[in-house]
């Protein structure tokens, strides 16, 4: 049959990302100690198209996930996936993206009841010629409240729901329940899926007695961040979804060697 995918274009322009987006998959996602998960995974692929091609062949894009569909998924497998389309494609550049749900088992503070918790997160990997990049992102759900607030009113102080992105492209391998962790410790407090009510009295207090700006934590997240060698670039952003105002509180920081592949930031 003809391939008109690999016909010639005589306009003259390349294309700098052309492939597929979100693919709904169902994957293995790697736990730390030598476990798994199944999450349902979003997937968006591209590769660069010069500009003598008319078109790319998506369907190779779902072969590469169904070949990896048994495997384990983490930041490695996903550059070996990207690998493979530069190879199947024989493109110069390959980059793929997959968010999903990742699910952790908590235990409330008090009654100790057991429930899961979501975190959304993400699996990034461009390559552009000689150069690899991997990019983690976890978004972290948080409690906080308002030092301000606190101090000046007789009576209580306001909180909110907060959001706490980060992104790290590291040099070892780095595990999803690892962010989470210095996360939560660095808030005032973490959330919990079931609560009874000795456990929101609980958390309650735990947020008022440590109280935090929006700048405070987005600080304290870097600071710990920063600590890790390992580290070749963090990107760190807080949202705090007011609760006595009609707009949100927002703080990002990064640091370290700047993504060349990987162009997009938080704002």
């Amino acid at each position: 049959m003809k391939d008109i995918q690999n016909s010639i274009d005589k306009r003259k322009l390349s294309i700098n990302k052309t492939g597929i987006k979100h693919l709904i998959y169902p994957m293995k996602i790697a736990c730390k100690g030598d476990r798994y998960q199944t999450s349902v995974c979003e997937f968006d692929m591209f590769i660069t198209l010069p500009h003598n091609f008319k078109g790319t062949h998506m369907s190779r894009f779902i072969e590469i996930v169904e070949k990896y569909r048994t495997k384990i998924i983490n930041l490695d497998i996903i550059g070996e996936m990207a690998e493979d389309i530069m190879k199947k494609l024989e493109a110069k550049s390959a980059e793929i993206k997959i968010i999903f749900p990742f699910f952790i088992e908590k235990t409330s503070p008090i009654s100790k009841k057991k429930s899961l918790l979501n975190y959304q997160c993400r699996f990034v990997c461009a390559i552009k010629g000689n150069t690899k990049e991997n990019i983690l992102e976890v978004r972290v759900p948080i409690t906080t409240l308002c030092p301000c607030s606190k101090e000046i009113s007789k009576n209580g102080a306001h909180n909110q729901r907060s959001h706490v992105m980060i992104r790290v492209n590291s040099s070892r391998k780095i595990w999803i329940e690892d962010i989470i962790k210095l996360v939560e410790k660095q808030a005032p407090c973490e959330i919990f899926t079931l609560l009874k009510r000795d456990d929101e009295k609980y958390v309650t207090e735990k947020a008022y007695k440590n109280p935090k700006f929006v700048e405070d934590i987005v600080r304290d997240i870097v600071f710990q961040i920063k600590k890790d060698k390992n580290i070749i670039w963090y990107g760190v952003g807080v949202l705090n979804e007011e609760s006595i105002h009609n707009h949100d509180a927002f703080g990002y920081i990064e640091g370290g060697k700047t993504p060349k592949c990987i162009h997009w930031r938080y704002s």
